[in-house]
């Protein structure tokens, strides 16, 4: 059995672990539409208790308070249990804590999960080897870089959902994680109207990327290099030429290429490209624009050109990419009305 499956009409028992100085706003973001969920429906879908490790209040990161249901030994019945990290994650791994992480991640019946830097407490428990996984992008480059977790693959993703293990990333990116749990467990129509309830403009899904600071994701922070690639970035419907990008940061064409090669290893002619394409995708998944609309809003002179450049960099053409997306929705909504019925 897995967690989108919950055998019978009994609600999915969705557990929150806090620990000392969780993100308040993360794990909200992530309960809340549990309880607007059974609010739509008028139908117990949901329960969600909250614990700690001795079954007493800690303080998150803004102070606030949350008085538990129980403590962590007392948590045998659930579905999903999610660690809620937040601030100083790596002095509040209690080896207690990590022992009992390990027992659960033995039960067949339950799904891990992390919201924020609870994340770094399931790889300390060793419960995350072979997985994917996600972390708030503040900590993505420090644990690459220190290796001390050369077992576990860390993505920038919003949230990653491998097989029975869910992570999130921080801030409100939890509340797009759940609205995708309850799309799988109770249809798209559902989702919607919690995301709606929130005014959540859409549903992120996991393809969605964290937006990480420029000088995080290029992993320097060369100001020559930051430059070139911000005026990239503000200048994709009409690209600039490589000898204007060199021009308007103050360096030659020839050292251009140079620190795109050094830091990068790429020309800044590819890059630029991929930045366009990735756009591109944006537009074909999230708006009803015309392939030819999307391909003269990414800078490309030619539908034919914008397919070529398209399939020969995701390995499909656009107009398979808008076909995709329909028949997800279709899916989707034909769920809903079996639903329904």
């Amino acid at each position: 059995m897995i967690p989108e499956q919950i055998p019978g009409d009994r609600p999915a028992r969705i557990g929150f672990l806090l620990v000392p100085g969780y993100s308040g706003l993360a794990f909200l973001s992530a309960m809340d539409p549990l309880r607007m969920a059974n609010q739509l429906t008028s139908r117990s879908l949901y329960e969600w208790p909250i614990m700690t490790m001795d079954g007493q209040p800690v303080a998150a990161s803004n102070g606030m308070r949350v008085t538990p249901d129980m403590a962590m030994d007392e948590a045998e019945t659930l579905d999903f249990l999610f660690v809620c990290g937040g601030t100083r994650i790596q002095d509040v791994c209690d080896r207690r804590m990590l022992g009992w992480l390990r027992q659960q991640a033995r039960r067949s019946n339950l799904a891990l999960g992390a919201i924020c830097t609870g994340t770094y407490v399931l790889a300390r428990a060793g419960v995350l080897g072979g997985y994917r996984c996600t972390i708030h992008w503040e900590n993505i480059s420090t644990l690459n870089e220190e290796q001390e977790f050369p077992d576990v693959i860390f993505s920038s993703e919003l949230f990653v959902i491998d097989r029975d293990r869910y992570t999130c990333s921080g801030g409100i990116a939890p509340l797009d994680m759940m609205l995708n749990i309850i799309h799988r467990q109770h249809g798209q129509r559902l989702a919607q109207d919690i995301s709606e309830e929130f005014i959540h403009e859409r549903i992120r899904t996991i393809s969605d990327m964290q937006r990480v600071p420029l000088r995080v994701s290029l992993g320097t922070s060369q100001p020559k290099l930051v430059d070139a690639v911000t005026l990239m970035e503000a200048n994709l419907e009409e690209p600039l030429k490589l000898d204007e990008l060199a021009g308007y940061t103050g360096v030659s064409r020839r050292q251009l290429e140079r620190l795109f090669r050094k830091y990068l290893n790429c020309p800044p002619s590819r890059y630029y490209l991929e930045l366009r394409l990735h756009r591109a995708r944006q537009f074909l998944l999230q708006t009803d624009m015309p392939i030819i609309d999307v391909s003269l809003a990414c800078g490309f002179s030619t539908p034919p050109h914008f397919s070529k450049s398209y399939n020969d960099f995701f390995g499909y053409s656009p107009s398979t990419e808008r076909r995709r997306q329909a028949e997800s929705t279709h899916q989707g909504e034909t769920t809903d009305r079996e639903s329904a019925s």
